[in-house]
């Protein structure tokens, strides 16, 4: 039986994607206006990426999109997805993280990886063989930093000299912490051993999917080394979807802009593309029907129906891992703004009930309502009978 968390949390994980003909002001500001959106419905978490190059994922800083958007909020929490660790000093990004959850109240989680387009680091002048060991470098000065140490330490990309933070975050003793995993172990291994939480962003890949069950071996087994705890409550998975009433509604929908995605990803691997179905792809529906049945490169294969097809997967999502605390839609922008408003809606009022158990006890008022009906709704009739009766005796003695 997969584990099953005391109230499973959801959100929305915003890269995001955006199609380079459009206006990048008006694109942040529907971001803003879909995590005020999920505010409303009562969505637990919105993520928001960091990333530098190739046009389309156009917020470079989560810091400052979740400082401008907080303020049109009230519950929603919002998570760094994630802060790429290799590109910035730590005791700097430590510093604007403790201030940012101050401005929200403690309403932030702390997303952490080592960077994922390979443009960004090439800019710099980053070698992606040494970023996953520059992430744990950092990492591990970030967390002394958050709890209030003094941290002395010299790398070969950053020094740190008898550093600490001159306000500590909102939270005490910190905010919660989450690392980035994909198909390796380094990620799984990363949070185990420092006690954070997992954030699987490769699950609808079917070699994503695979890997699972071992990820959550890999994180248990570093976490019992290091004397850390392990929970699933902890464990985030962020899955490609798109609901809508039927089927053929949901992949009418996001044909309207799978085209700008496949234009991205043709973009960001060249020649590659070819081998992973993007290259081959000529009309909206082709790239509907690749992206439902076979998966296309990093976005993997999309649960693109109902709510009820939604309830399905999640289910063997979960039988799957064994269990996990939250899940996100990853935000492609593939349907038009009004049809991935209405997806985020049909999934909060049909999917999030049935695995937070919002409507067990309304279900079970109604059993028993009509278990009982002859006895309760009984009594009233006898009590409205005796009641006419009660009045035409009153009546006959005047």
């Amino acid at each position: 039986m997969p584990y099953q968390p005391q109230k499973m949390r959801f959100g929305s994980f915003i890269t995001p994607y955006h199609p380079i003909q459009e206006n990048p002001t008006l694109t942040i500001e529907r971001d803003m206006q879909l995590v005020q959106y999920l505010d409303e419905l009562g969505y637990d978490e919105a993520w928001i990426g960091e990333h530098h190059s190739a046009g389309y994922e156009v917020i470079s800083s989560p810091e400052l999109f979740i400082a401008g958007v907080a303020g049109r909020t009230k519950h929603i929490r919002f998570g760094t997805g994630v802060n790429s660790l290799t590109y910035h000093h730590p005791l700097i990004l430590a510093d604007r993280i403790a201030q940012l959850d101050h401005q929200v109240r403690g309403r932030l989680i702390f997303g952490s990886g080592p960077g994922q387009l390979p443009t960004d680091a090439f800019m710099m002048g980053i070698d992606p063989m040494q970023q996953r060991r520059m992430m744990n470098e950092s990492l591990e000065c970030l967390i002394d930093l958050f709890e209030g140490k003094t941290v002395t330490r010299q790398t070969d990309w950053f020094t740190l000299r008898e550093a600490r933070l001159q306000i500590l975050p909102y939270q005490a003793p910190r905010m919660e912490m989450s690392v980035a995993c994909a198909v390796t172990p380094t990620g799984p291994v990363t949070a185990g051993r420092l006690g954070l939480g997992m954030l699987s962003l490769a699950v609808s890949t079917p070699i994503g999917f695979t890997a699972l069950g071992d990820h959550w071996g890999v994180y248990e087994e570093a976490a019992k080394k290091a004397g850390k705890a392990a929970t699933r409550d902890s464990w985030r998975v962020v899955i490609n979807m798109h609901i809508a009433e039927t089927r053929e509604q949901a992949l009418a929908d996001i044909e309207w802009g799978i085209m700008d995605l496949v234009k991205y990803m043709r973009g960001l691997r060249g020649s590659i593309s070819n081998d992973q179905n993007i290259g081959k792809v000529k009309t909206a529906k082709e790239a509907v029907d690749i992206m439902t049945t076979e998966g296309m490169g990093t976005f993997g294969v999309a649960l693109v129906g109902t709510p009820q097809d939604a309830i399905a997967h999640i289910e063997k999502l979960q039988k799957q891992s064994g269990g996990f605390g939250t899940l996100m839609f990853l935000a492609h922008n593939c349907a038009d703004f009004e049809a991935t408003k209405k997806s985020y809606e049909l999934f909060a009022r049909h999917v999030v009930p049935h695995f937070q158990n919002s409507n067990r006890n309304r279900a079970a008022s109604l059993d028993w309502a009509r278990d009982n009906s002859e006895i309760i709704y009984g009594g009233i009739v006898n009590a409205m009978k005796q009641a006419i009766t009660d009045h035409e005796k009153a009546k006959a003695i005047k």
